[in-house]
């Protein structure tokens, strides 16, 4: 009946990854099978998460070390 939710709950939907959702050629804009045009972070109750088109964020810089961090004097 209900589904649980893949990789967790901390993703929430939007058609920018959604099955049903392609680019159209304004980048601010998502072509729905389903919706029609409709904006990047729309959700509709056809949403169908897929992982192929999420862009995970970036990881932080690590901060620089010196070789002098690394000495036990």
């Amino acid at each position: 009946m209900f589904h649980k939710p893949m990789y967790g709950a901390t993703i929430a939907p939007a058609c920018e990854y959604c099955a049903w959702g392609r680019r159209a050629s304004d980048p601010r804009m998502i072509l729905c099978e389903k919706c029609g045009i409709v904006s990047p972070y729309y959700k509709c109750r056809k949403f169908r998460y897929d992982p192929l088109r999420r862009v995970p964020k970036r990881p932080p810089k690590l901060p620089a070390f010196s070789p002098e961090d690394f000495s036990l004097d």
